[in-house]
């Protein structure tokens, strides 16, 4: 081998050795995605398939980004509503990065798109809230206005009813709704960040203390108000169950009273056919055994009577004399 071969396979050697010393390969997770750069540009498409890919080293950095969804939690924000009341509002949203060169172009990492949210979230949020009274925000329904409605339906005029329906205020949406108004306007600007907006929570809503304590004052005397429409409505089942047992306790026992009569009256004549057939078949015996009835009924051991003897009364006692 020649000074000049052995020359060319020793610089050979140098820069195969110097290139896996580099590091050509780069192994891209299932839940990664990945953004090359040359000297801080990014060059081609994004990599966003799993597995063993190659590099440049020295040259091409690898930017690993993540599939997953992502959380972000806010600070809690004081806001005024358009009725102008105080509230503090802490949220939270679940995010994934949709585009990562778009993503690694506008607001380069994780903390960068963080700060970012905090903006788009936080300002939406406000604009929402300040938007609307504090009940659409508080209240998801008017169920209890409803239940009101139902009540007043079906007890009408018999009960007395002790809430009036100008007492409550009805919503229009409903915090419900309103979260999703706060979705559909924040996901408006995220796409520009390569950010995809999945989710936004009210996690903890709270009041001033002068707030506060008429909220819950207010949501006490909703209660209370609750609490009574249902005790009228008992009351007057109550009275309608009372009125129709006492008419039927009275028709039973006019039935009941009928028909005893028709027996006792049933009874009597059957025993008066008897009693005329008996007499008919043997006056004198019949009239023997009614008299013998007759002293078993006026006389016992206490009693005393004094009456002559030519009287009917001993007539058959006279008769049996030896």
């Amino acid at each position: 081998m020649t000074q000049k071969n052995s020359k060319r396979l020793i610089t050979l050697m140098a820069v195969v050795l110097l290139v896996l010393m580099g590091n050509p390969f780069y192994i891209l997770r299932e839940d990664r995605q990945a953004v090359i750069t040359q000297f801080g540009e990014p060059i081609g498409e994004p990599v966003t398939e799993a597995g063993l890919h190659l590099k440049i080293p020295f040259i091409w950095k690898v930017n690993l980004f993540e599939k997953r969804v992502l959380e972000w939690d806010g600070d809690p924000n004081q806001i005024p509503t358009q009725d102008q009341r105080y509230i503090e509002i802490d949220t939270t949203a679940r995010w994934r990065i949709s585009d990562p060169l778009k993503f690694f172009e506008s607001v380069y990492d994780e903390t960068g798109a963080q700060s970012r949210l905090d903006d788009i979230i936080d300002g939406t949020v406000r604009d929402v809230v300040a938007a609307h009274n504090l009940v659409e925000i508080v209240r998801t329904s008017n169920q209890i206005i409803d239940e009101f409605d139902k009540i007043r339906d079906e007890v009408g005029d018999e009960v007395e009813i002790l809430t009036e329906r100008s007492e409550l205020e009805r919503v229009t949406k409903g915090r419900d709704r309103l979260a999703e108004i706060i979705i559909a306007t924040a996901k408006e600007t995220t796409p520009q960040y390569g950010i995809e907006l999945l989710d936004v929570r009210v996690k903890r809503l709270n009041y001033q203390e002068g707030v506060r304590r008429t909220v819950y004052e207010r949501m006490i005397a909703e209660r209370k108000r609750v609490a009574e429409e249902y005790r009228s409505e008992g009351r007057g089942a109550k009275a309608e169950i009372i009125g129709r047992t006492a008419r039927e306790l009275r028709q039973i026992r006019s039935e009941a009273y009928r028909e005893a009569q028709e027996i006792q009256g049933r009874a009597d004549a059957e025993a008066a056919r008897i009693y005329a057939d008996a007499y008919d078949k043997d006056r004198e015996f019949y009239s023997f055994l009614q008299t013998l009835k007759t002293y078993a009924d006026t006389i016992d051991k206490d009693t005393t009577l004094i009456l002559t003897t030519e009287g009917e009364y001993f007539k058959y006692l006279k008769d049996s004399s030896p």
